[in-house]
């Protein structure tokens, strides 16, 4: 990890053009940086992790012409503060975004990644990259703080968490921008049109060293998938899988669009390519999965973390390479700055590794001993294959990863010490960061603009909650068993510490993430 006394940069084009030359001839030594970042897809949702229903080849081709992480993490268990701890290259907690915003027409004002902490975009941007992006932003709702003035040449982007994939969707249909202006002349399928601009993009910027950031929506709810790519699963049964599966293999599609367009242009040894999960899959609203792995979205047990995470760069790291050492979303962004030969400007802080060296073997070791995620009153820590764990209502846990990756056996009562170093290591985190400067609003705690709602009102839907909770539990004993749950998945998902049951508050936990 690589920190210094504070984090703000003012001046960053200034600055880092000072720690980078920006010439015509270093230019050309730079590769090209393609990020890739599905939106929910769950650790068991790609071949390369065992899935054998939904057939992801060209996501599989990127491990099996690079590197593979089974330990790869996103940086935090829902979408939006992850993508913000991908594109600054620190823990988000850093400058305070550490909750989701909530649809946009009743997100907080503060919500945002502040101008005073860079992206990946503007830093390369600074050294001479052509820079688009395209597919879903969540990170910067207001002017100022939107993908077009963040470092980005190019854009075709919705801003929001969420929208229909169709051209005119019944639902979530937030407006998509090109370049800053609202578009409506969309005609396809949102993911196929993301592949389309994602591979003109490649195609016009052959010349020069580029970046692009895709960031899909799909897999993310809502469950739509064209008919074309549901008639490839006649075989699945179950309606809601059916058109999981289209959605993926239209990701997949697209994928394999944007790198036969680096094969087509000879361009492979010449680009950088991760491909990565904002967090894990919410199994029980997408039918994704998780598997062998505990939990789910909105959850730090590992299926709520431990996500597919690969990389290729053709004749630089290995091919069909397995790693084990943990890695988190953020050494994506130091990565790319190193294989930029962009030095870390002094007074800025990146707390991801350039994982380069550990893949071609220049450096031994791990990439970082220790790894934090907090969400409110939840929290986690990883130090070594030890794992402590707090979910929101819950006493904490202690795993051992090395022999329990599905975190089924709660080790806190026989490890005190262990415990008590993991809860002294994440305070010793906790310590360093910044207090979360909103929380999640929507239509039960906010108003349209943002204004937070009374007291009064918020109260209502906890009491609205409570109420379902007395009808499930027809026997009165104030715990809900799988007998008396309406859906086995509601039950498996709000049963926080698997214990067969579920009370009050953890119900409560369960309808705050979802």
């Amino acid at each position: 990890m690589r920190s210094v006394i504070g984090w703000m940069l003012l001046g960053v084009s200034g600055a880092l053009c000072a720690q980078g030359d920006s010439s015509p001839q270093a230019a050309e030594s730079r590769p090209s940086i393609v990020v890739i970042l599905a939106d929910d897809l769950g650790y068991a949702d790609v071949g390369v992790h065992g899935c054998t229903d939904i057939p992801t080849p060209h996501i599989d081709s990127i491990a099996k012409n690079g590197v593979r992480f089974t330990n790869g993490y996103a940086n935090h268990h829902i979408c939006s503060p992850s993508r913000a701890g991908l594109m600054t290259g620190m823990y988000q907690h850093r400058f305070g975004f550490e909750h989701n915003s909530g649809p946009e027409q009743y997100a907080s004002a503060r919500f945002g990644v502040p101008r005073s902490v860079p992206m990946l975009s503007e830093k390369l941007k600074a050294v001479g990259y052509a820079t688009s992006m395209v597919g879903k932003w969540h990170i910067g709702f207001k002017e100022g703080l939107r993908p077009h003035e963040r470092g980005f040449d190019q854009t075709y982007v919705f801003h929001s968490g969420a929208r229909t994939y169709y051209p005119e969707g019944r639902r979530n249909n937030n407006p998509m921008w090109r370049n800053g202006k609202e578009f409506k002349d969309e005609k396809e399928y949102l993911t196929d049109a993301f592949a389309r601009d994602s591979v003109a993009f490649i195609e016009n910027s052959k010349e020069q060293p580029f970046f692009l950031y895709l960031s899909f929506n799909a897999v993310h709810a809502p469950l739509e998938a064209t008919p074309a790519y549901e008639e490839r699963f006649s075989e699945i049964k179950s309606p809601d899988r059916k058109t999981y599966a289209g959605m993926l293999s239209a990701m997949d599609d697209a994928v394999g669009r944007v790198l036969g367009k680096l094969r087509e242009l000879a361009l492979e040894e010449k680009t950088l390519v991760f491909f990565y999960s904002d967090n894990g899959g919410p199994t029980s609203q997408t039918t994704s999965r998780n598997d062998p792995l505990r939990g789910f979205k909105g959850q730090f047990f590992e299926g709520g973390i431990r996500i597919p995470f690969m990389v290729q760069w053709k004749g630089k790291i290995p091919a069909g390479e397995v790693y084990h050492q943990p890695v988190m979303g953020f050494d994506v962004h130091a990565t790319a700055l190193a294989a930029a030969s962009i030095a870390v400007p002094e007074g800025e802080w990146v707390d991801g590794e350039d994982l380069l060296p550990f893949l071609t073997g220049e450096r031994s070791g791990k990439p970082h001993e220790q790894l934090f995620w907090r969400a409110g009153q939840s929290h986690a820590a990883r130090v070594g294959d030890w794992k402590l764990i707090r979910e929101r209502g819950q006493l904490p846990m202690l795993f051992d990863l090395g022999n329990d990756i599905g975190e089924r056996t709660d080790l806190a009562s026989q490890n005190p010490e262990k415990m008590k170093e993991l809860q002294v290591a994440y305070e010793a985190w906790a310590g360093q960061m910044k207090p979360a400067r909103w929380i999640r609003q929507d239509a039960r705690n906010a108003k349209v603009g943002g204004e937070r709602k009374a007291v009064t009102t918020v109260r209502r839907a906890g009491t609205r909650i409570e109420q379902a909770f007395k009808k499930m539990d027809k026997d009165k004993d104030g715990k809900i068993t799988p007998e008396e749950a309406p859906k086995k998945v509601l039950f498996d998902e709000a049963d926080a510490n698997k214990n067969g049951k579920i009370t009050l508050r953890e119900l409560r936990d369960y309808y705050r993430r979802r």
